[in-house]
């Protein structure tokens, strides 16, 4: 304990000392600090850009498709569904599921919008009055949201910016949609009233649906009130989306009645190629943090070098009156110890700072097009932030456990005489 007490004091002493003999050997060490605190911002913002770029995706790809659909097993992926039940008693056991947050039904149908002089393929996805308007909310560019709380089926229609462009198209214009069937030798019509424009930045979903009263498509596809195209399901916790997945369909497995037609498909199974490629992120900062860490470890041996050179006189001195080679590594290796936090210090403080403006001002754009962000997304989360931190510090040490034995090589009496 006298020992800790001795090496930690006198490292201390050392790491404020005020002593500008040596300019070259402080300037050396100043900028293995500034090579420190340039690693963990790097570190930072890689990370932060990251979680805030994956939950941005998951967010959007989720606030189109829930994170679970349920659908009929014979349907195909046309979007012209075979219809389910929804007032089914299993339905009740899913949505008491402790993961499930919402439960709602849906109805999709591919169409045709037609301008006069545009023509454009989409799928209608028809949602019911209890849906949960807050994501379309926060993207809506043009109107309102549906009103689905009448009586009577709403005419309104909500379109992407990407459409309403293409079509010529805004808020308040009527458009017609057609609708083929098979047995049918003329399509359907049905007219629309825009009543809202939408932009995600999900490219292939905007141009892809547009959303109406899921009575449209009822009364299109000739269903009774409780047939639909199947569930939206949402949930509390991302992270337990295959624990939650593999419950509900052993609810539907199990149940007493003819279920099993029913199939729960995971956001993660129907955007297979999205989630992948957002899985593939991780490694690039996972190499990333390896190099940062690497650099900043190769940063710090050459300062303990310079260290031990400058100090050369004071380790003979240490030696000869009988403090130990362990001893005066562990000191050194204190001393280095402050210099990392000196430069972890500094550099979560900037990192932090350039976080902020990015979070707050979105200076730096992105094309929404090819990243399906406008602006490069951050998202802070201070646990990470700790452990980075812990990591750094503790592979830093590591790295200079080695480098410091060479105090076992430095003779008291020629060290005594180095000047």
């Amino acid at each position: 304990m006298k020992k800790l007490r001795y090496e930690f004091i006198l490292a201390k002493k050392l790491f404020f000392s005020k002593d500008q003999k040596h300019h070259f050997s402080k300037n050396i060490i100043n900028f293995a600090i500034a090579g420190i605190s340039i690693g963990i911002i790097v570190i930072i913002l890689a990370v932060s850009i990251t979680i805030g770029f994956k939950k941005e995706v998951k967010d959007k790809v989720v606030g189109f498709g829930s994170h679970i659909q349920l659908l009929n097993y014979s349907t195909s992926n046309s979007y012209d569904n075979i219809p389910i039940l929804s007032d089914e008693d299993w339905v009740a056991l899913v949505n008491s599921l402790p993961n499930v947050k919402h439960i709602e039904t849906f109805a999709t149908k591919p169409g045709i919008i037609h301008t006069g002089k545009e023509i454009e393929g989409i799928v209608l996805k028809g949602l019911d009055k209890d849906h949960q308007w807050n994501f379309f909310k926060e993207h809506l560019i043009q109107g309102k949201v549906l009103d689905l709380n009448k009586d009577k089926a709403t005419n309104g229609i909500m379109i992407s910016q990407i459409i309403a462009d293409r079509m010529m198209l805004k808020e308040g214009d009527p458009i017609r949609m057609y609708f083929m069937k098979q047995a049918q030798a003329v399509p359907q019509m049905r007219k629309f009233i825009i009543k809202g424009i939408f932009s995600t930045s999900l490219t292939e979903f905007d141009k892809a649906f547009a959303l109406v009263d899921i009575r449209q498509i009822q009364h299109l596809n000739k269903w009774a009130p409780n047939q639909v195209s199947g569930f939206d399901i949402t949930l509390h916790d991302f992270n337990n989306l295959d624990e939650t997945n593999y419950r509900i369909q052993d609810i539907i497995l199990n149940y007493k009645e003819n279920v099993p037609t029913i199939r729960p498909v995971s956001i993660t199974q129907k955007y297979r190629e999205i989630f992948d490629w957002l899985n593939l992120i991780d490694m690039n900062v996972w190499v990333i943090l390896g190099l940062m860490i690497a650099v900043a470890g190769f940063n710090m041996v050459s300062g303990l070098l310079i260290l031990i050179l400058e100090r050369t006189q004071m380790i003979g001195i240490l030696k000869a009156v009988g403090a130990q080679n362990k001893s005066i590594r562990k000191l050194f290796l204190y001393i280095t110890g402050l210099l990392i936090t000196k430069g972890l210090f500094w550099g979560n403080a900037i990192a932090l700072i350039l976080c902020f403006i990015q979070k707050k001002f979105g200076i730096i754009p992105l094309d929404k097009s090819s990243y399906y962000v406008d602006t490069v997304p951050i998202e802070l989360n201070f646990t990470y932030l700790i452990i980075l931190n812990v990591a750094t510090l503790i592979i830093t040490l590591i790295m200079l456990i080695i480098p410091s034995m060479v105090i076992s090589r430095i003779s008291p009496d020629k060290a005594i005489k180095f000047d």
